[in-house]
């Protein structure tokens, strides 16, 4: 006896692109923070690099963007500017050190990245995501050891804070 063939209805398989914000690093890239960037489509780093090998060190893992940051004097600073548009996964991105700094919203931004008091944050203010991922260097104060990742699929995107000394 013959069966028929179920129904089986295919569920479209969503597509997910990771794109990994450090800054503050200081000079210190963290194993930690290299194995939770690690498959990452893209990677952010928002200031105070702090050496010029973080970069290429971060560009072993994925395509970077990074602006410099107040602590970033050197020669080698200079070929970082200080903000940064760029897009990922169809999102308006605005990349700068200090918040405090922006004069203003840049028009259609959906994301704003920033760096500077080590203080990670997610927050989202009039359909606007800011994003500090804190910082991922050595650690200041009693302030955690901190990146972040942004997952982007067609519903959205969502923000998630990683604790770097857990």
């Amino acid at each position: 006896m013959m069966r028929s063939p179920r129904s089986v209805k295919l569920r479209k398989r969503s597509t997910i692109s990771r794109l990994g914000v450090i800054s503050d690093t200081h000079g210190l890239l963290r194993p930690e923070a290299e194995r939770s960037l690690a498959g990452v489509d893209h990677i952010i780093h928002a200031g105070d690099i702090g050496h010029q090998d973080i970069v290429s060190a971060l560009a072993r893992i994925a395509p970077v963007t990074a602006i410099r940051g107040n602590v970033d004097k050197a020669a080698w600073a200079q070929a970082y500017p200080e903000t940064q548009s760029t897009s990922f996964a169809g999102r308006s991105i605005f990349v700068l050190h200090d918040l405090n700094a922006m004069a203003s919203l840049p028009e259609g931004c959906d994301i704003v990245i920033f760096g500077h008091s080590h203080v990670p944050k997610v927050e989202i203010v009039n359909g606007v995501l800011y994003l500090n991922p804190g910082s991922a260097g050595r650690r200041r104060f009693k302030l955690p050891i901190t990146l972040a990742l942004l997952e982007f699929d067609e519903d959205g995107f969502r923000p998630r804070l990683i604790d770097l000394a857990r």
